[in-house]
């Protein structure tokens, strides 16, 4: 059976080169054990909270595939959530976006989905990712500076998605095009449609709650500071350029975001690294319980419609 290429040469090189610099920095400017004293002082309830939020999301991003390709994955739940889990557990720890390719790869190793059709599903996908995290840098502003305008292009913001919520169990043509093959991999009704994008908003939020209660803890910020750290170390896991678990790339996002803060530097890196510190932890242990769940039956056959 084919496996992903989980990065070339390059993509290991420039991952290791973004964590050796990390780590090189941290050894020069904050030191180990200073970065890591805070831990000692952080209240178990607000790590079991944290850590439960960030469970439930990922539950969230699972439910959101299952949804997604409906009709083909019913009854299959847990075994969408083991390759939910195992997806994103491969992008928190592989260089370069290499993790993506796990997704099609257990997509057709679990349910017999085409490698093409996965892929252009996760496009959609990542695209209402950005778009939801689009959405919570408007809240950033108005948090910032609460005028009448913002909720206004907040509603504007969402109604970019409307042509793309459009009924296509209709009858038509073949698609022959890669943008007409890229539209029918879009969810079939509006209804799914908004669902997924529910499932997105709602993941996303509990997410981000978890690490701004962590982020919380080492950098004394009014929240919607936090939130905005958060947001840039966030975008760095669907930008192309990515270190070996993220190291490196995902401080330095964070790091940019929360530069106009009062905060220096060297504690706004403290923050970034402990938080990443949260979200590996998280990421092996929700990966390594994933590998309990069942996986789908070799002689299983999706539904019919």
């Amino acid at each position: 059976m084919l496996r992903p290429e989980l990065g070339g040469p390059r993509d290991w090189f420039f991952g290791a080169l973004l964590l050796g610099a990390l780590l090189f920095v941290v050894s020069q400017t904050l030191g180990w054990e200073r970065l890591l004293s805070p831990w000692r002082t952080l209240d178990w309830r607000t790590l079991l909270g944290a850590a439960g939020l960030t469970a439930l999301s990922y539950g969230l991003r699972a439910l959101r595939i299952y949804d997604y390709f409906q009709p083909c994955l019913r009854g299959r739940f847990p075994a969408v959530l083991r390759l939910s889990v195992l997806h994103n557990s491969a992008n928190n720890l592989l260089p370069m976006r290499a993790g993506e390719l796990v997704f099609p790869w257990l997509m057709k190793r679990y349910f017999g989905q085409r490698w093409t059709q996965s892929f252009q599903s996760l496009l959609w996908i990542r695209l209402l990712d950005v778009h939801f995290l689009g959405l919570m840098g408007l809240l950033v502003l108005y948090l910032r500076d609460p005028r009448w305008f913002w909720p206004l292009l907040g509603l504007g913001w969402v109604g970019l998605l409307i042509p793309l919520a459009r009924d296509r169990k209709i009858p038509g043509a073949a698609p022959r095009s890669f943008w007409q093959c890229l539209l029918a991999t879009l969810p079939a009704s509006p209804g799914t449609f908004w669902r997924v994008y529910l499932w997105t908003a709602l993941s996303w939020s509990l997410k981000l709650l978890s690490f701004v209660l962590i982020l919380g803890h080492f950098l004394p910020l009014a929240s919607w500071r936090l939130l905005v750290g958060v947001l840039g170390a966030e975008l760095s896991s669907v930008l192309p350029f990515h270190g070996i678990a993220g190291g490196g790339s995902y401080e330095l996002a964070a790091l940019v975001a929360l530069m106009p803060t009062d905060i220096s530097a060297e504690a706004a890196l403290g923050g970034a690294v402990n938080l990443h510190l949260f979200l590996l932890g998280t990421t092996l242990l929700l990966g390594s319980l994933a590998l309990l769940l069942p996986k789908c039956p070799k002689d299983w056959q999706p539904p019919e419609n």
